[in-house]
C-alpha cells in the first residue's frame, strides 16, 4: 500500500468535509435531548449552554474516513489489524468519555478505565512491534507507553477548555505529525495523522469562538488515545535516540504544559489534580486581558512553533533545536506560573 501526497491530502479534505456536515445533525441531536454543557461559577467561561456530541461526530468521522481509506486502498488483514489496534481501544474509551459527559462519572473510574485501555495498547505496541522507539527493556517499554498514552489522553481532555483550543491544537500537531511520517514512508501514521487533522479542522468550523458545540470528554478523550498511540508509534530515524525522543514531546508540548501549569498550581493550593477550574492556559491568558478568540489564536501558535520545531529536529537531527524548544517551555512554565490561578 501506499498513498501520494495528492491521495494524503485528498483523505485529509474527505475527513474535513465529512465531519464539517455530521457536526451540525449532532448538534441538532444534542439539544433535542438537552445533552448540553451548562456554564457555572467555578469552572465554566460561556454564558449560554452549549450542546456536547461534538465528540461522536470527530469519532465517526475518523472511524469511518479511515476504514473507507483501507478499503479502497488495500484491505489486508494486516493493516486492518493496525488501524483496529489503535481505532477500537479509541472507541471504547470514547464511550467512556460519553457516558461521563452526559451521566458524569468520578475521577477514579476514569482514570482506572484509561490505565487499563492504556495498558492493553502498550502490549499490542510491543506484541507488533510497532513502537518507533525501543529502550531495551520490555518492561520499561511498557511502563514509558502506558505512561505516554495516559498522560496525553488527560493533557488532551484538560486542554479542551477554550473555543477551539483543543481541537486548533490537535489538528496543527497532527499534520507536523503526518509530515514527519510521510517523509519516513510510515504509511498507517501517516493516513491516521492526516484524517484526525482533516477532521479536527472540521470539527473547528463549528467550535471555533463563539463554540456551537463542544467535543466533550468523548471527542477529547478519542482524540488523545489516537495521537498518543500515534506519537508512540512515530520512528523519525534521528540520532541519536534521545533526539528523536523529543519530537514526539515537542509536537505536544502545549497540552502537557497546560496539565503540568493546572496540576502544579493545584497541588501548591492543596487541591486534588482532578479537580476541575479555571487555572489552565487559556485562563490565564485571558486573565492579563486576552480575548478568548485571541488565547485560542495564541495557543494555536505556540502550538505551531513547537511543530516547527519537532520538524526542525527531524530535518536537521541538531540537538540545538532540542535545546530551544526545551528553554522555551521551560519559559513559558514560569511565566504561566506567574499569573495567577485563580479570579479575584
Amino acid at each position: 500500500m501506499n498513498y501520494s501526497i495528492t491521495q494524503y491530502l485528498l483523505l485529509g479534505s474527505v475527513a474535513l468535509v465529512y465531519v464539517g456536515v455530521i457536526t451540525g445533525p449532532m448538534r441538532k441531536i444534542a439539544i433535542r435531548y438537552n445533552a448540553v454543557d451548562a456554564p457555572d461559577m467555578a469552572r465554566k467561561i460561556q454564558k449560554e449552554p452549549v450542546p456536547y456530541l461534538g465528540g461522536v461526530a470527530i469519532v465517526v468521522g475518523v472511524v469511518i474516513t479511515s476504514y473507507i481509506a483501507l478499503v479502497a486502498k488495500d484491505f489486508s488483514a494486516k493493516s486492518l489489524g493496525l488501524a483496529s489496534s489503535v481505532l477500537i481501544p479509541a472507541i471504547l474509551i470514547a464511550a467512556m468519555g460519553l457516558w461521563d459527559d452526559l451521566r458524569g462519572l468520578q475521577p477514579w473510574p476514569r482514570l482506572i478505565a484509561q490505565t487499563s485501555v492504556g495498558t492493553v495498547m502498550a502490549l499490542i505496541l510491543i506484541a507488533t512491534d510497532t513502537m518507533g522507539f525501543a529502550l531495551g527493556n520490555q518492561f520499561l517499554n511498557a511502563a514509558v507507553s502506558i505512561f505516554w498514552i495516559v498522560g496525553i489522553t488527560n493533557s488532551i481532555n484538560f486542554f479542551d477548555n477554550l473555543d477551539g483550543g483543543a481541537a486548533g491544537t490537535v489538528a496543527i500537531a497532527s499534520f507536523f505529525l503526518f509530515l514527519i511520517a510521510n517523509s519516513e514512508d510510515q504509511i498507517l501514521v501517516s493516513a491516521l495523522a492526516i484524517v484526525v487533522c482533516g477532521s479536527t479542522v472540521g470539527f473547528l468550523l463549528w467550535n471555533k469562538s463563539p463554540a456551537k458545540i463542544y467535543m466533550g470528554d468523548a471527542g477529547a478523550l478519542f482524540l488523545g488515545i489516537v495521537i498518543g498511540v500515534l506519537t508512540i508509534r512515530l520512528d523519525p530515524g534521528v540520532k541519536p535516540q534521545a533526539l528523536s525522543l523529543v519530537i514526539p514531546v515537542a509536537l505536544l508540548a502545549i497540552p502537557i504544559l497546560d496539565t503540568t501549569v493546572a496540576v502544579t498550581s493545584r497541588l501548591y493550593r492543596g487541591i486534588s489534580p482532578f479537580t476541575g477550574g479555571r487555572d489552565h492556559l487559556s485562563h490565564r491568558l485571558m486573565r492579563i486581558g486576552m480575548h478568548r478568540k485571541y488565547a485560542a489564536i495564541t495557543l494555536w501558535a505556540a502550538s505551531g512553533v513547537y511543530g516547527l520545531l519537532a520538524y526542525a529536529i527531524y530535518q536537521s537531527q541538531n540537538s540545538l533545536y532540542a535545546y530551544i524548544a526545551g528553554a522555551g517551555w521551560v519559559a513559558l512554565l514560569v511565566f504561566f506560573l506567574r499569573v495567577r490561578s485563580e479570579d479575584k
